[in-house]
């Protein structure tokens, strides 16, 4: 049981920190909807697309190949020097190449005349790449509360100068109380501030980590070939990730027919759906704070004899909780999302939603049985996984999204991620067989899509809506209670 609480208390940790640290960039969303007209919020949507597949780039694979090496060898200091050596090189050529480019770069995706937006956006790549293993450190070292509090500080200070950039100095301008700031205040950069605060906000992150580079002895010994060679299926993994999730915010504006949503044109589209794509950061982040808990844990108890039922049991919690968030999320939706998209023309694409939160349910089930192929040093094998959805997610989305619109960009993550978790567990079973609860789990996946299914496609309202709702919520709370609790499957604490 101590497994167990170790294990709960880092993800609330890590949790605490996702979810505040989202909700409060979540408070940016209403912001930029005010400020922002849908074609503008279109340019921080995309870029921040191609930022996405170039961290991976940046980083390729080295973050957990840290954890990996670092967990089996007795002098984790030196591969810690390794790692930050080769990332610290690496970064400032990736960056100055992109610094460089950057003109011809803004031109290539229809942005004349605002390189300095891609220059801004190198510089943030490099420091978050540079960043990537003091932070991996802090987790390894099991200093939670630590990387919670610089990653909600990170946020804070990304939000107050969005604040003072879109809101305090526009307003100060306009109403004559600072008028000398014209001098240094450019209006008509409103979209580059938002890149701009982003960059501050990350610099001010490195003095935090002055001892780990105060200590550092860059040095690239015998061992970094060997951690290339564990990464490098893993930045694969990586970029076949990325582009389940961004590929269709990159290319949306290109795949959907002009004057498909009459009315609106392609840049207003891609707008709206990356404010409302982000509506799924819900389920994100609950997947993300496992993550961050869990690869750490299952690498540190991997060698225990009883670290399969572990995972079995850590699977099946997972299950439970990320179904009923699915179902809560999925039929409250219409009440939720008006609280972060304020004008009403962000909601246009609401019902891609409940797509969006399966897929990543079923990408929180992949995460949890890659434990297979990484404790088998079998990385290839979620290379292959990783590629093999990448492929599905662009062929669906050529397919789907110039007959389906943005819907059928949503539906293609769920079915990508759904094969993935599906290829992934048969064959581990082969390589690394744990005795995962399949058909109980599988039982409440299938509960919960019947239960949503009559949301989505039935136009159920006020009190109705609410009602069934409220129905459903319970049905699936007292399934729970009976499969789970009464039958002595789960045993709550009991107070002495």
């Amino acid at each position: 049981m101590s497994l167990f609480r170790q294990l709960a208390n880092q993800t609330l940790m890590y949790g605490v920190s996702s979810v505040l640290g989202r909700v409060l960039n979540y408070l940016l969303v209403p912001l930029y909807s005010t400020v922002f007209i849908p074609a503008d919020y279109a340019i921080i949507t995309e870029l921040y697309a191609y930022v996405a597949f170039l961290n991976i780039l940046f980083t390729y694979g080295l973050e957990t190949a840290y954890f990996r090496f670092a967990t089996k060898s007795d002098e984790s200091s030196n591969i810690f020097n390794i790692t930050q050596t080769s990332l610290l090189v690496s970064s400032v050529a990736l960056s100055g190449l992109l610094f460089l480019l950057a003109d011809p770069i803004a031109g290539l995706l229809e942005y004349p005349d605002q390189g300095q937006y891609i220059q801004w956006l190198a510089i943030i790549l490099g420091i978050d790449a540079i960043l990537a293993v003091p932070f991996a450190r802090l987790r390894l070292e099991g200093k939670a509360l630590k990387f919670a509090s610089l990653k909600i500080f990170n946020i804070l200070i990304n939000i107050g100068l969005n604040l003072l950039f879109l809101v305090v100095l526009p307003y100060s301008i306009e109403s004559g109380m600072l008028p000398k700031l014209t001098e240094y205040y450019d209006p008509s950069m409103r979209v580059g501030y938002v890149f701009l605060s982003n960059l501050v906000a990350n610099a001010l992150l490195i003095p935090f980590f002055f001892g780990y580079f105060r200590n550092l002895k860059p040095t690239l010994g015998k061992e970094w070939s060997a951690m290339l060679i564990y990464a490098a299926p893993l930045m694969i993994m990586g970029f076949a990730g990325v582009t389940n999730e961004m590929f269709s915010r990159a290319l949306l504006k290109y795949l959907l027919p002009e004057g498909f949503y009459p009315g609106k044109t392609n840049l207003d589209i891609l707008g709206i759906f990356g404010a409302c794509y982000k509506l799924s950061v819900f389920m994100t982040l609950a997947v993300q704070a496992f993550r961050y808990a869990f690869e750490p844990f299952f690498f540190s108890k991997s060698k225990d004899k009883n670290s399969n039922e572990l995972f079995a049991k850590t699977m099946h919690g997972f299950i439970l909780f990320g179904s009923f968030s699915w179902l809560v999320l999925s039929v409250f939706m219409p009440d939720i999302a008006p609280i972060f998209l304020r004008r009403e023309s962000y909601l246009f694409a609401l019902d891609i939603v409940p797509w969006l939160l399966g897929g990543g349910l079923f990408l929180g089930i992949y995460y949890n049985l890659s434990v297979w192929y990484k404790l088998t040093d079998q990385t290839k094998y979620g290379a292959y996984l990783s590629v093999g959805g990448a492929i599905i997610t662009v062929l669906f989305n050529i397919l789907l999204i110039p007959v389906l619109g943005y819907i059928g960009s949503a539906i293609t993550t769920l079915l990508s991620y759904l094969l993935m978790t599906l290829a992934s567990y048969f064959i581990g079973k082969k390589h690394y067989p744990v005795p995962y609860y399949t058909g109980r789990g599988s039982f409440y996946i299938i509960l919960t899509a019947a239960f949503i299914l009559p949301f989505y496609f039935c136009a159920l309202e006020g009190l109705v809506r609410y009602l069934l709702a409220s129905l459903a919520v319970g049905a699936y709370l007292l399934a729970v209670w009976l499969m789970e609790v009464r039958t002595g499957f789960i045993k709550l604490p009991v107070k002495r």
